[in-house]
């Protein structure tokens, strides 16, 4: 309804405007350039600058322009792109004259000598002479600061109007050419440019108003010359009931007719007796639209006389320096004298280029016809169907309003139904995207309880490289547990304890999914399951899960201060991890589901977990973990065999970033691993004796007791001939 009230002018749009603009300047752009051999341009290019001398030249030269022109090559007719306001003192004709009169007075024949130059020195004169019986007509400015020079007769008066009111652009004077030129022409006409508010040459004035006279342009004038024209009136409608609001204004003028031998002519004028400039080609010597001559070769006789003979000649310039350039919709730089050849081709062809009265109908169908479709087929269809509608919409209307200005010669503008469907391919996308953007942050939304928001933000940017499917993929995944909750649990009040696990739960859960990019993937009464690599695939998810895990215990013994001060249980907790393949996807029943992982190197990381408890250790990682995150230091736990696996796996202690270290801990963990050597190897006495030292100066770490007790266990008990050194773990 917004561009149906733009359409009939209910509404106004400068921003329409000036796309319409744009349009009609790329649509003129399309427009093929066909060579008319009817209409040629004198050039007065650099080349005739360079051979015959600056510009102006004086008007012998002109003369001899004209004659070569007019007499030699025989044009029909002749339009001069330039204007003579002044007389030409060039010859110095006037200072020989000055001083037969002064200071040369009384010398023999001196006098006589100057009459017998005088008719060669008089430039005007030789000019006037060769125009005189021509089909010359000149070119000239209108002005409002001054009166300079001959006027033509116009072509009517104000009187032939018989009252009745003609809208015109309209000047208080006038910059023409001196009466001795004037008087010899054929006729003259106006070639003051019509710019738009952009600057833009894109109509032109056929006739102008000059006090009560009204003047044909250049190109008018020289069509009418070589239509042989005898007059140019203007033609009335009778019937006031037909016209149109234009035709109203300008008091029912809806064409100018030219009478010809072969009878009236009709050229159809707009509003304020202009016309639109139908431009043919890029312009210029290059543009294919007009044969282009040089001035130079004209005056030697260079060019072919069949190029010219019957032709319209313009004379102009397209020389830089010379100002006559006008930026045109197919040309910032274009030659003003090919402005006058594109007029001059629509009258021989009596072809314009107009908009009809009802364009505004057409205008108003297109918007009622695009709108209503598009609004219910946009609604119903598939994204892809509906840009598919959009792309064919844009191409049916670009194509009718091209069919319209090319075979029907209508200026019809388009702006107002492109924008239109575009609009509504907008509104319709931007609606599709409503839903969409609200099943996104549903995903968001679901994923949140997993993920930390910012990698849920990145999934929600590039959703195609994330999927809820299932899929083998190698990541990390960890466990951990509070350590004796069902004691805690039976001693405290339900209230008490829900606060108690809900501070544990929510410090755990932020140093997983906040601080590295954990997912959580489930809370198990105090356990909690969280796994890295998926559905953001991490390279480094290894080492995430080992840093995560250091940083939870810090956060329980942080945790474990505050329960204490208040009187509350003491808090640990045991955390296992492993690295290896599993399966991750969406996973449950019809009725709830849930994205988790699966698989051998999940169930092994639940039971190095529990293993924790047995070595007395915070946090117990199977080496496949410390393989992939190596920039750790690890302590060596054990060879394990878990239950249900025939294969032993070492198990490590991570103790912090291996750059970190201090070199008495180093030096610890060398002697450590020398005791566990030297264990393995039966040499109990050895390994006794460095574990008392470590023990000495760890006493409350409780590995060395764990192995303490084992080496007591071994000299009684020596394990049987071919012990590998593997510790059974029995218990999940």
């Amino acid at each position: 309804m917004l561009a149906a009230s733009l359409s009939i002018g209910l509404a106004d749009s400068a921003t329409i405007t000036r796309l319409d603009a744009m349009l009609s300047d790329l649509r003129m752009r399309a427009e093929p350039a066909v060579l008319d051999r009817r209409i040629v341009i004198v050039d007065i290019d650099e080349n005739s600058l360079t051979r015959i001398g600056r510009f102006p030249w004086s008007r012998d030269i002109q003369a001899q322009l004209v004659t070569q022109l007019t007499r030699h090559y025989g044009v029909a007719a002749l339009g001069y792109d330039i204007s003579f306001p002044e007389a030409d003192t060039s010859s110095g004709y006037a200072v020989l004259e000055k001083l037969a009169q002064h200071e040369l007075a009384g010398v023999p024949g001196f006098e006589a000598q100057l009459a017998k130059l005088k008719p060669g020195m008089d430039y005007d004169g030789l000019l006037a002479q060769a125009m005189r019986g021509q089909p010359v007509v000149l070119g000239f400015n209108v002005s409002d600061q001054q009166k300079k020079g001959v006027l033509p007769a116009p072509a009517f008066t104000v009187a032939s109007l018989n009252g009745r009111a003609v809208t015109a652009f309209s000047a208080r004077g006038y910059e023409a050419n001196i009466a001795q030129l004037q008087n010899a022409a054929s006729g003259a006409g106006i070639f003051t440019a019509l710019t738009d508010t952009d600057g833009v040459v894109r109509s032109s004035t056929l006739l102008q108003r000059i006090g009560d006279a009204y003047y044909p342009s250049l190109s008018l004038a020289t069509a009418a010359v070589y239509l042989q024209a005898r007059a140019i009136a203007p033609h009335f409608m009778q019937n006031a009931d037909s016209m149109s609001a234009a035709e109203l204004a300008n008091g029912g003028l809806d064409q100018l007719l030219m009478f010809t031998p072969q009878g009236p002519r009709a050229i159809p004028v707009g509003e304020a007796l202009t016309t639109t400039v139908q431009y043919r080609g890029s312009g210029g010597p290059s543009g294919g639209a007009f044969t282009y001559v040089s001035a130079a070769d004209v005056l030697q006789g260079k060019v072919a006389p069949a190029l010219l003979q019957g032709v319209i000649a313009l004379v102009g310039t397209s020389a830089p320096g010379l100002n006559d350039v006008r930026a045109t919709p197919v040309n910032a730089e274009y030659p003003g004298v090919e402005v006058h050849a594109n007029l001059i081709k629509s009258i021989l062809d009596g072809r314009f280029k107009s908009r009809p009265d009802y364009a505004l109908a057409i205008e108003l169908g297109q918007v009622l016809l695009a709108g209503l479709v598009l609004a219910g087929a946009l609604a119903v269809l598939s994204p892809a169907w509906s840009m598919l509608l959009a792309l064919g919409a844009l191409g049916a209307a670009l194509g009718f309003n091209l069919y319209l200005y090319r075979v029907q010669d209508m200026l019809v503008d388009s702006a107002l139904v492109l924008l239109l469907i575009v609009a509504l391919f907008i509104l319709n996308v931007a609606w599709g995207y409503f839903f969409e953007v609200r099943k996104g942050r549903a995903l968001v939304a679901r994923f949140g309880e997993y993920v930390a928001p910012e990698l849920v933000a990145e999934m929600a940017d590039n959703p195609q490289r994330y999927t809820m499917e299932g899929e083998s993929r190698e990541l990390t995944v960890l466990f951990a547990d509070v350590r004796g909750f069902t004691a805690i649990s039976e001693n405290m009040a339900p209230a008490a304890l829900r606060e108690y696990i809900n501070l544990y739960l929510t410090a755990m859960s932020e140093d997983i999914r906040d601080s590295h990019g954990g997912t959580l993937d489930k809370y198990i009464g105090d356990a909690v399951m969280a796994f890295w690599g998926a559905p953001l695939a991490f390279a480094d998810h290894a080492s995430r899960a080992v840093a995560s895990a250091l940083l939870m215990q810090h956060s329980a013994a942080r945790l474990n201060r505050e329960f204490i001060a208040r009187g509350l249980p003491a808090l640990q907790i045991g955390i296992g991890i492993n690295t290896g393949l599993m399966h991750v996807g969406d996973m449950g029943s019809r009725i709830r589901r849930a994205y988790t992982v699966m698989g051998d190197s999940v169930n092994l990381a639940a039971r190095l977990e529990g293993s924790s408890k047995v070595y007395g250790v915070g946090i117990v990682v199977g080496a496949a973990t410390r393989a992939a995150a190596p920039q750790f230091l690890y302590r060596e736990l054990d060879l394990v065999r878990v239950q249900g696996k025939q294969d032993a796996v070492a198990v490590f202690e991570p103790r912090g970033l291996l750059a970190e270290a201090s070199p008495t801990e180093l030096a610890q963990l060398a002697r450590w691993h020398a005791a566990l050597a030297l264990l393995r190897a039966r040499d109990w006495a050895g390994a006794s004796d460095l574990l008392a030292q470590l023990q000495a100066e760890a006493p409350q770490d409780g590995l060395y007791r764990v192995y303490a007790a084992r080496l007591t266990h071994y000299r009684d008990n020596p394990p049987a001939a071919g012990w590998d050194g593997v510790t059974v773990l029995n218990s999940k």
